[in-house]
């Protein structure tokens, strides 16, 4: 079984960053191991980057974070590594935003469902979507629809950001 990501304290408040980064890292190491792929250095260190905030982190931004470290890097391998991470259920895509979060559930397979503040930008993936999942499958099936892929983004503002106005 593979090792669950941490959930962060949801909206609300302060957790272990590091927790969610090293729980991160093992689920990768784990998933890898039972794929039989590589959890390269690259890979390893564009999950950490992802990992470091709930915010949804651009591309462009994990491509200038990684030439800091090492000047040479080049975006088409960024993007290999995000599609190998996208590919192995440890990261989604935040389609309105064009950008990438750690998921918090790689040990189950599940369409993305995530609440985004509009004002602190963080994003929390939703943890019981079933029911969200059926209704989408019921009325596909109605429709004679097939669902290849969803992602749903709620966007709002969090219990932080509405209490500090």
């Amino acid at each position: 079984m593979m090792p669950t990501a941490p959930k962060p304290a949801g909206f609300a408040g302060k957790h272990n960053h590091a927790k969610c980064i090293t729980s991160a890292l093992a689920a990768a190491e784990q998933c890898c191991t039972q794929n039989g792929t590589r959890f390269t250095a690259l890979r390893r260190r564009v999950l950490e980057l992802i990992w470091q905030g709930h915010q949804p982190v651009t591309a462009y931004a994990l491509i200038k974070a990684l030439r800091k470290e090492k000047e040479n890097t080049e975006p088409p391998t960024v993007y290999r590594a995000l599609e190998f991470l996208l590919q192995n259920n440890l990261i989604h895509r935040i389609e309105s935003q064009n950008a990438y979060v750690g998921c918090e559930y790689p040990e189950k397979e599940h369409r993305s469902q995530f609440m985004i503040c509009a004002h602190c930008e963080q994003a929390t993936e939703l943890e019981n979507s079933i029911v969200i999942e059926r209704a989408i499958a019921s009325q596909a099936s109605k429709l004679g629809f097939t669902v290849t892929s969803s992602t749903i983004e709620i966007n709002g503002v969090c219990p932080a950001c509405s209490t500090s106005k």
